[in-house]
């Protein structure tokens, strides 16, 4: 069934736009919440972020920028500033100021030289400054990890690739809470928005990258 499916994708859909120039890294919402198994968010997807914190060195060793997205709400508010969002996804209440579940997660501290956007939203880009950030910079790609695959990391791919960023997807890099949407997300993806790869490929450009650098 699998294969079918695939095939019947193929007839429509399967092109690849490649890797850019200039990429960005972001990892999205690697929060504590998703790791403590006594938040209603837990995913057990401990594998993504190891994967992503791989990812995280090759970039800076190849000299790519690296972007932290947080989700988080004011205290006092009652989740006013996440309007229908928080209303509809009631553990998001784990992303108020000063619980510990809004923390990033342990293994993940941000360097000084890397980017951090605060977010209400599923999308990394919907009402921040990321895609204004990235094109002034001049970068024409961005290198998606983070969570979850059916959530943030899918909103924040269709969007920077409708902000006309080429858009990388680390499949590896990416978790969810059940297999079923994650592999369904990412075959989505990689059909109609971005370029999935693995942990293996991202390394591989990565370097490539790096060797360039070092040879400048």
């Amino acid at each position: 069934m699998a294969d079918d499916l695939a095939e019947n994708y193929k007839k429509a859909y399967g092109n690849q736009v490649g890797y850019g120039a200039r990429p960005a890294l972001v990892l999205i919402d690697f929060a504590h919440a998703y790791f403590d198994p006594e938040c209603d968010l837990y995913a057990g997807v401990d594998a993504a972020l190891a994967s992503a914190l791989k990812v995280r060195e090759a970039a800076r060793q190849a000299g790519v920028p690296v972007i932290l997205t947080e989700v988080t709400y004011q205290k006092g508010l009652g989740g006013k500033d996440g309007g229908r969002f928080f209303e509809k996804a009631l553990p998001l209440k784990a992303f108020v100021q000063g619980e510990k579940t809004a923390e990033f997660a342990q293994g993940l501290v941000p360097h000084p030289d890397e980017l951090i956007v605060s977010k209400q939203y599923p999308s990394a880009f919907f009402g921040t400054s990321l895609a204004a950030t990235l094109t002034a910079a001049g970068h024409d790609s961005v290198i998606l990890t983070g969570l979850t695959t059916s959530g943030c990391v899918r909103a924040s791919c269709v969007d920077s690739m409708s902000h006309g960023f080429r858009t990388i997807v680390v499949a590896d890099a990416c978790g969810d809470r059940h297999a079923a949407p994650h592999e369904a997300n990412l075959f989505d993806m990689n059909a109609k928005y971005a370029d999935v790869v693995s942990e293996a490929d991202i390394l591989a450009y990565l370097s490539s990258l790096a060797d360039a650098k070092a040879g400048n």
